[in-house]
């Protein structure tokens, strides 16, 4: 049995609609960040870096490896099913590269921005423009891909998941600031956000939150 340690984020929300989306049995466990539930000792012993997600698979012989950083949780589940990542070159670059193109860019620059803008107790002008800024340049790197390929890299895959959660939240909340001329990215994040286990995800995740309230 798959134990997925998440919570209502769009980093939390990216292993759930995998899972979903091979159709694999898993037992939700929500830590939620802003109890700083994250921090405990039970959770750390999981991931001593303290973020969601995290995973322990538990179905293999007593296998009971941890699994964290949500780039590697959905290398980890796609080489796990064979699913929704290619085996072979060029194919499996190109949809590593756009893997990691969220990793590395949206998820740290919109959470950033967010941040600064929303949450930190000081405003700082110059970390919201440069945050803000960079965003949507980001948002639009996507929307200049999507708008020749109707998925990021050939196929459906661990790319497209990983990068909507991330791609949704920055259109919402950066469409004053140019977000909302990327009709290309919103094409795609209304197609993915309209899979039936897109909406499973969401759903089970939500319903776990209010379970645990």
């Amino acid at each position: 049995m798959i134990e997925l340690y998440t919570w209502t984020t769009p980093n939390g929300e990216k292993p759930v609609i995998m899972l979903e989306e091979c159709g694999m049995d898993y037992e939700l466990h929500m830590v939620d960040i802003g109890a700083n539930e994250q921090f405990s000792d039970t959770f750390t012993a999981i991931n001593p870096n303290a973020k969601i997600p995290a995973l322990v698979e538990r179905s293999r012989g007593g296998y009971a490896e941890p699994v964290f950083e949500s780039g590697a949780i959905m290398v980890y589940l796609a080489e796990l099913k064979g699913q929704f990542l290619p085996r072979s070159s060029p194919q499996r670059a190109k949809c590593l590269s756009w893997t990691f193109f969220q990793v590395g860019n949206t998820g740290p620059m919109i959470g950033q921005y967010h941040h600064f803008n929303d949450a930190a107790d000081e405003r700082i002008d110059y970390a919201v423009t440069r945050y803000r800024d960079e965003s949507v340049r980001l948002l639009g790197v996507l929307d200049q891909h999507l708008r020749t390929n109707h998925w990021l890299a050939g196929d459906y895959s661990i790319a497209d998941m990983i990068n909507w959660s991330w791609a949704r939240a920055g259109m919402d909340e950066l469409s004053s600031h140019g977000a909302s001329k990327y009709d290309a990215l919103a094409d795609w994040v209304k197609r993915i956000g309209e899979r039936p286990a897109v909406r499973r995800a969401l759903d089970k995740l939500q319903d776990a939150k209010s379970s645990k309230g």
